[in-house]
């Protein structure tokens, strides 16, 4: 029975997308290896433009390394790649980067950008079954984003934070299968006694005890350090919501033998409207599409700020990650909605939260300002359009545009609904009158 349940939920992780075919795959790797090949090109035209001598440039090179969930193994049909360029001065490397003589004397720029890169290859080393990890990891993010507790920016869980988690429970039950290994996840994390860190068993490190673990309210260990640990935006409100998501999936997976498990049942998106009765609206737009992405990528980096400031005067809230847009707005813009706290609504002073959130979004950003506006709306005030009830009904913002005065539909990808693939003109068609000018 549990064997079927893994099996079920493996078919459940193809129908939603979440494996990418043999022909995507096989178009990454082609991705990857063209850009090796302009990096290559690339260094050695440097060496020829500094009159290196020739048997030099002959053996000078750089190399292309993958991290994130496509280093990990764990991308889905939509997902980018990460990537990092290493091209040390004029050197020829077939590259270990868990060698101790290249890490030796690098410095602080050059170790931040690895770190991802050496995160990925310790895990892949660590864990005790590479291929069933991978599918474990796979069902957990697609669960933390199904459930709203997925995104760093916004104080949820980041990829690396995740990946850590399923791999510390893939070391502590090596032999169960994935439906298992998915319940003792939801089981451990739900009675884990945070602040203890959770950190990957390896025996060629020897933890010491950092100050910074005692700050945090989820320490969760790099696993290629002995004292650094995951960067975390993790807040009282965002703690207290994956800690009763965590709750939530051991009550729903602690009896995979139940007659009537179901899967769909653990993975049901967030319900936001129905356990919200209001929200904090944050729309966000600029002049030219081509602003918005820097414009919103500023102040998703400075949500932490919101966030406290909204924990100060409310209490708890509810930070959806999800971007969304409406399709009778003209300009370039994103719209967020995150839950407030039954009770204290009404007493919350949104003019002193937006100007100290202003000033504090105001300061360092290099590139045109955009437009910021921050209110309160009731549930029934949220357009059908941007419901949160269904994951098919989320709507995730596309900034890249080719016309803003064209009257336009977005067209939703067929694997993950949320997501905006493209637009389709309707050339001032009547059938379609929402969809904006």
């Amino acid at each position: 029975m549990k064997e079927e349940r893994s099996l079920s939920l493996l078919q459940l992780m193809v129908n939603e997308g979440l494996v990418p075919s043999p022909e995507e795959e096989e178009n990454r790797k082609t991705v990857i290896e063209k850009l090796k090949q302009i990096v290559v090109a690339w260094v050695k035209r440097v060496a020829w433009q500094r009159r290196l001598p020739k048997q030099d440039i002959a053996v000078t090179s750089a190399t292309l390394l993958t991290y994130g969930s496509y280093g990990l193994g764990v991308h889905g049909s939509e997902s980018d790649i990460d990537a990092l360029c290493v091209g040390p001065y004029f050197a020829t490397m077939n590259l270990d980067i868990l060698n101790p003589v290249f890490l030796r004397d690098i410095d602080e720029t050059g170790w931040k950008s690895l770190s991802r890169v050496l995160a990925n290859t310790q895990i892949c080393r660590l864990v005790p079954d590479l291929k069933k990890f991978q599918s474990m990891l796979r069902c957990v993010k697609f669960w933390a984003k199904r459930r709203g507790v997925y995104g760093n920016l916004n104080g949820f869980l980041g990829g690396i934070h995740l990946a850590i988690l399923a791999a510390f429970v893939c070391q502590c039950d090596p032999f169960v299968g994935l439906s298992a290994l998915i319940s003792h996840f939801f089981k451990k994390f739900a009675f884990w006694p945070w602040p203890r860190p959770v950190e990957l068993q390896d025996e060629t490190l020897h933890p010491t005890l950092n100050p910074t673990e005692t700050r945090l309210y989820m320490p969760i260990r790099l696993p290629f350090s002995s004292y650094e640990y995951c960067h975390s935006n993790i807040t009282k409100s965002t703690f207290y919501k994956i800690r009763t998501e965590f709750l939530r999936g051991h009550n729903l997976t602690k009896d995979l033998l139940k007659f009537d498990f179901d899967w769909h049942n653990v993975l049901e998106p967030f319900p936001y409207t129905k356990k919200y009765a209001w929200f904090l609206k944050i729309f966000l737009s600029a002049s030219k599409q081509d602003e918005l992405g820097d414009w919103v990528g500023w102040i998703k980096s400075r949500f932490c700020c919101l966030l406290f400031k909204l924990e100060e005067v409310q209490g708890l809230c509810d930070p959806n990650p999800a971007e969304y847009i409406d399709v009778n707005i003209a300009d370039p813009h994103v719209i967020f909605y995150w839950g407030l706290q039954a009770g204290k609504t009404n007493a919350i002073d949104i003019k002193s939260v937006k100007d100290v959130f202003w000033r504090n979004i105001s300061t360092g950003y290099q590139g045109p300002f955009g437009k910021i506006e921050l209110s309160i709306v009731q549930a029934s005030q949220v357009p059908k359009s941007a419901q949160f009830d269904t994951l098919s009904q989320k709507k995730k913002a596309c900034w890249k545009m080719m016309d803003y005065h064209q009257r336009r539909i977005p067209i939703y990808s067929q694997h993950v609904p949320q997501y905006i693939v493209g637009y389709v003109s309707t050339n001032g068609d009547p059938e379609y009158p929402s969809a904006g000018v």
